[in-house]
């Protein structure tokens, strides 16, 4: 009789199996999400604060942060092979986007990056942050690694053709992230060292020549970050005041809502580019140490899935989107900072905005695609 109750007991699956084995069945990944849901929480509560308390502006990223949620819930729900089999395609829709954009897109703030789809302003560059690593990882997975030269040169054009098209628009720190992204997934690829030499190498050669493509604002914006006391209330004003409210949040920082740079309109681009300084000001050191946490338990759980991923497609995306979650929020909190140039990256998951949020969301859904889908086939 007490044989067959214990038998019955080890039929019944505990409650944490049957627990894990519901988020499989819906494709998420709960580490990651809770994550991404502090981490989005954090973003709002200094969203209202940088906003100077705009309800409405808080009510319109909440919505687009459900949007976002949501896009990445439907996009866990496809396998990875089904993104490998779709990824020239996805690339080809995101290039012949760029290319639209240059012809008939929006201007705003000086640059054409922006296309009108219906109630809709959408910026292309955001999906070839996704197609350009799809088509690496799916062009890798069909080839012998580690790389070789001839794979080299044709991977090159699938990260230059966009690269350049963007830069034209121009929007060269997009760009040059763009261009980041593409060589993560070299080298995660396994680029040998030599190769990686070679190509520093040429890119130091090419950076003279490149000084006379720069349109002024960007040349500007290099004197202003070796200088910015050159023009301190023209071009090197966004980076002193951002200066000011970083170091006058001390330890602690001034308390939440009492930041004084961005009450007063001192701080510029406050909601968006430079939200990583109203941080700063009113939680201070330990506020922003934090935030910096999150973001790097986010990129360690990105990391885990990608060494844990099944192919070499799998492990290539994941890697590759995990790097280029890394270089946004540090090449934003650097040039907030001042230790970069200025440059138009905003805080993932943090500055307001619609377009930068739902392809960040989207591109951890497919990093829990990858997660779960792994998990399904094991076990």
């Amino acid at each position: 009789m007490l044989l067959d109750q214990l038998k019955v007991k080890l039929k019944k699956p505990p409650h944490d199996l049957r627990y894990r084995t519901f988020w499989q069945y819906i494709h998420i990944d709960v580490p990651l999400l809770s994550l991404l849901v502090i981490l989005c929480g954090a973003g709002l509560l200094i969203l209202y604060s940088a906003s100077n308390q705009n309800l409405r502006t808080v009510e319109i990223q909440a919505m687009r942060m459900l949007l976002a949620f949501a896009v990445m819930f439907v996009i866990a729900q496809v396998p990875p092979v089904v993104m490998q089999r779709f990824a020239p395609f996805i690339y080809l829709v995101g290039l012949t986007m760029v290319i639209v954009v240059l012809i008939i897109g929006h201007i705003g703030k000086g640059a054409q990056r922006w296309l009108h789809i219906g109630f809709l302003h959408y910026q292309p560059v955001e999906l070839m942050k996704v197609g350009v690593p799809l088509l690496l990882a799916w062009y890798y997975h069909q080839t012998t690694l580690p790389i070789t030269f001839r794979s080299l040169m044709i991977a090159l054009p699938i990260i230059l053709i966009p690269t350049i098209l963007i830069a034209k628009q121009p929007d060269l720190s997009t760009a040059i992230l763009l261009a980041m992204t593409g060589a993560g997934t070299l080298f995660l690829a396994g680029l040998s060292m030599r190769l990686i030499l070679s190509t520093f190498m040429a890119a130091l050669i090419c950076v003279p020549f490149s000084w006379l493509w720069l349109h002024d604002y960007q040349r500007q914006r290099v004197l202003t970050f070796l200088n910015p006391q050159s023009d301190p209330l023209n071009a090197g004003y966004h980076i002193i005041q951002s200066k000011i409210a970083i170091g006058s949040g001390g330890l602690f920082g001034k308390g939440f809502l009492q930041g004084t740079q961005s009450n007063l309109h001192f701080l510029p681009e406050r909601s968006t580019d430079f939200i990583f300084a109203v941080c700063s000001e009113e939680f201070g050191f330990m506020g922003n140490m934090i935030l910096m946490s999150l973001y790097l338990l986010i990129i360690a759980r990105g990391f885990s899935i990608t060494v844990n991923a099944q192919d070499t497609f799998s492990r290539l995306l994941a890697g590759s989107i995990t790097c280029t979650f890394f270089v946004s929020f540090f090449i934003n909190m650097g040039m907030v900072t001042g230790i970069l140039p200025v440059a138009g990256i905003p805080l993932p998951l943090v500055s307001y905005g619609g377009s930068s949020m739902v392809t960040i969301l989207a591109s951890f859904g497919i990093l829990m695609s990858i997660q779960t889908h792994r998990k399904l086939v094991t076990t």
